[in-house]
């Protein structure tokens, strides 16, 4: 009885027949074949079984395995011998050194080697099993022949359209193969074919692996290197010294963009052999492979420079230098910014690879993270020396110009809290100085509130943005605010605030990084409020000190003074009270002697009681509490200003009483009341309000007068500013002095504000009296 067997798919010149298999079939078990046929059969299971296990893990033996094969072949050819070659595609040539055999005499054989135009050739390019005895322009290799073959079959080793290898089958006898012999090599191939290219397949991806590996212990040596470095131009050598050693580049230059945002600056070079290289700038666009990079904002990998388009736009790196091939890569911030371009050069053809590619942008998102760092480094050591050396203002205004530098932004500004009112202290663009927003309901207000990051997608719509009219005219879209804080258990003192233009994705609200830049350059301006509001106790306590003391050693100077005075001046109304007991009848007779003698004693009596009043501010001062309402209605009373001068009043009435001297504080305040109305030449306006606060009692003495310019302000309280005395006669003539001083002497303190326009206005603060309620 016949068994019907599959026979293998394939072009073949010779149809099999199912019934002449199954007669072959019987005629081959009835001639005690049938234990090899089993045996053959269970070695193509073990063959299938060697390739299955083969796997990433494993050690791949594809030798062993092609000789299992080999083997298994002249078991189902009785009498042949069996060699497998593995075929190397990219030379279109044998792998000499991958030959296995089985069987002999061709064990022993040397000089066998494929030819080019032999059966095993035709056999690949055919991609097709040749037999010898259908090819009869073709000869059985001269030297197999000599070892006695007379029947070749050629197998080609495909798969998937690929070719892996030959098999080659020799018969030493002059007869075809059966049909049973072929169906059954076509089984061998498959398992030949599998195995080789499975073998190649595996050794690929551990090729793939291991390369994959030393790539990340590159990116991991690069990121240590990098991270070591301090200063923004190491750190860019660095990472271009590290990325020519990864992708094996010659040469290499790295740009950055510029504050605009328009030009690539070169920052860092490097390359045997480099003369004159060139560093120009370069504008953001398609005049440069380097400019294309950065307008496009993807890779650029040129195998030859010479091709179009590059040709026309590479910019060479010297000009006495030729480069044919060129990667680029660009250097994107988390936040969508482009930070610049990292170029490498070689002068061979070819010389990057997708995987170079691929791996300088993994290193290119570490040079970013690096780059960043290193200028928020440069930046906060910057104004660490600052704080040191620079009043609060000019820390806090460069400190502005770092946000606009670091987060590509268009303008920044730092507002301060005073009360329920942040107040402008320093801007790069916009906002005028002093302008005050409410704390609550504005966005700077909310950052403070909630003492988080505030963002805005656009401040020209945002009800949270008070000023809609600035940021449409300068183009403001995005903000980024974080609260001005120097730790976390201090309550903010202000808000820091950034504004950048369009609205392309991934810009200041979306990037943590930003955030974080704006808070360490928050926490500085935190830390120069602080540092200037102890400067300004320190110096406040120490003039205050100083003025103490300077006043006891004046009032004992002014004691013994008026004692002197006093001696001398005082007898005069004493002997003129005698001349005239003694000369009454001679002064009857003579009006002009009495006259005389009258206004001598009254001068006499006059002076003393000038120099006791004026005097009497030089002694110490006996702080009481003290009403405000009541000094400056004394101080308004005493004044007599000029008709045309109106003063108005609020808030006095319901102030807790202060520690203070009542006739010296009403001093303080006539003082600034005269000051004003010669300021108002006599005719204006003076607003006197009163609040508390935390302790204090502030005072506000505003005028319509012309104001106070201010590169003068820090001057009007010198003691030689003020010309009073020469214009007043019987004012010491002091001036504004007075008021600092005797402000001092009262453990208070005075302040002058004023555009140098529209009048001026002085802010007094005096200490609550003890027990005093606000």
């Amino acid at each position: 009885m016949s068994i019907p067997i599959p026979v293998a798919a394939g072009p073949t010149r010779r149809a099999p027949c199912r019934i002449q298999i199954g007669q072959e079939l019987q005629v081959h078990t009835q001639n005690d074949g049938l234990p090899r046929l089993l045996e053959a059969l269970g070695r193509l299971n073990q063959i299938g079984a060697a390739i299955n296990r083969t796997g990433p893990g494993e050690r791949v033996d594809v030798a062993a395995t092609l000789r299992l094969i080999a083997e298994s072949a002249i078991m189902v050819v009785p009498g042949a011998s069996a060699v497998i070659y593995a075929w190397n595609e990219a030379h279109q040539s044998f792998d000499l050194a991958s030959r296995v055999s089985a069987g002999e005499p061709l064990a022993t054989v040397r000089g066998d080697e494929p030819r080019p135009s032999g059966l095993g050739a035709r056999a690949i390019a055919t991609r097709r099993r040749i037999l010898s005895y259908e090819e009869p322009d073709l000869a059985i290799h001269p030297a197999v022949a000599a070892t006695g073959a007379r029947t070749v079959a050629c197998y080609p080793l495909v798969v998937a359209e690929e070719v892996v290898g030959a098999l080659y089958v020799y018969l030493h006898e002059a007869r075809e193969f059966s049909q049973l012999e072929l169906l059954m090599l076509d089984n061998l191939v498959n398992q030949a074919a599998m195995a080789i290219y499975h073998a190649r397949r595996l050794a690929s991806i551990r090729r793939d692996l291991t390369r994959r590996e030393e790539d990340i212990a590159r990116l991991r040596r690069a990121g240590l290197l990098i991270s070591s470095r301090l200063r923004l131009e190491e750190t860019l050598e660095a990472i271009l010294q590290m990325a020519m050693e990864v992708t094996g580049a010659h040469y290499g230059i790295f740009r950055l963009v510029d504050r605009p945002g328009q030009n690539l600056v070169a920052r860092a070079v490097a390359g045997e052999g480099l003369r004159r290289p060139l560093l120009e700038t370069l504008p953001i666009g398609a005049t440069s492979v380097m400019g294309w990079v950065a307008r496009h904002r993807q890779p650029a990998l040129i195998r030859d420079l010479r091709e179009e388009p590059w040709s026309r736009i590479y910019y060479p790196l010297d000009h006495e230098l030729e480069m044919r091939s060129e990667l680029a890569v660009p250097l994107i911030a988390a936040g969508g910014r482009l930070e610049g371009v990292l170029n490498l050069e070689s002068p061979r053809v070819g010389a990057f690879s997708e995987q170079d590619s691929l791996l300088l942008q993994a290193l290119a998102t570490q040079a970013v993270i690096a780059i960043q760092e290193a200028r928020l480094l440069d930046a906060l050591q910057e104004v660490a020396g600052r704080l040191l050396g620079e009043t609060c203002d000019q820390v806090l205004a460069r400190l502005v110009e770092l946000a606009c530098d670091l987060l590509d932004g268009a303008a920044s500004a730092i507002w301060t809290l005073e009360g329920d009112e942040l107040v402008l202290r320093a801007a790069s663009a916009g906002h005028p100085r002093g302008e005050r927003l409410p704390l609550h309901g504005s966005l700077n207000g909310q950052a403070v509130l909630t003492r988080g990051p505030v963002t805005s997608a656009n401040v020209q719509c945002d009800a949270r943005f008070h000023r809609p009219d600035l940021a449409r005219t300068n183009g403001w879209t995005r903000a980024l605010v974080v609260p001005v804080v120097a730790a976390d258990d201090r309550e903010p003192v202000g808000a820091f605030s950034v504004y950048s233009i369009g609205d392309e994705a991934g810009h200041l609200p979306e990037s943590e990084w930003d955030k974080k830049v704006l808070t360490c350059l928050a926490h500085y301006a935190a830390l120069a409020v602080h540092n200037a509001a102890r400067q300004e106790a320190l110096r406040a306590a120490q003039e205050q000190r100083a003025v103490a003391e300077t006043f006891a050693a004046v009032g004992d100077l002014a004691a013994n003074l008026l004692h002197q005075i006093n001696n001398k001046v005082g007898t005069i109304p004493v002997r003129v009270q005698g001349i005239e007991d003694r000369c009454a009848a001679l002064l009857a007779q003579d009006p002009y002697l009495e006259a005389n003698l009258a206004e001598i004693e009254r001068s006499a009596r006059e002076a003393m009681e000038t120099v006791r009043n004026n005097l009497y501010h030089l002694r110490p001062i006996c702080r009481v509490p003290v009403d405000v309402a009541a000094c400056v209605g004394a101080a308004i009373r005493s004044c007599r200003l000029p008709r045309g001068v109106t003063v108005a009043c609020e808030g006095l009435e319901g102030l807790p009483p202060v520690t203070a001297a009542e006739r010296s504080l009403e001093l303080v305040f006539a003082n600034l009341l005269e000051n004003a109305s010669d300021a108002m030449q006599g005719r204006g306006h003076i607003a006197i309000r009163g609040s508390a606060g935390d302790g204090w009692v502030e005072v506000a003495v505003s005028d319509t007068g012309p104001g106070v310019s201010p590169e003068l302000q820090g001057r009007i309280f010198e003691l030689s500013y003020s010309g009073r005395g020469a214009s007043q006669p019987g004012k010491l003539g002091f001036g504004l002095w007075w008021v600092k001083t005797l402000m001092a002497r009262l453990g208070g303190t005075v302040a002058v504000e004023s555009d140098g326009q529209h009048g001026a206005t002085f802010r007094l603060r005096l200490p609550v009296a003890e027990g005093g309620e606000v």
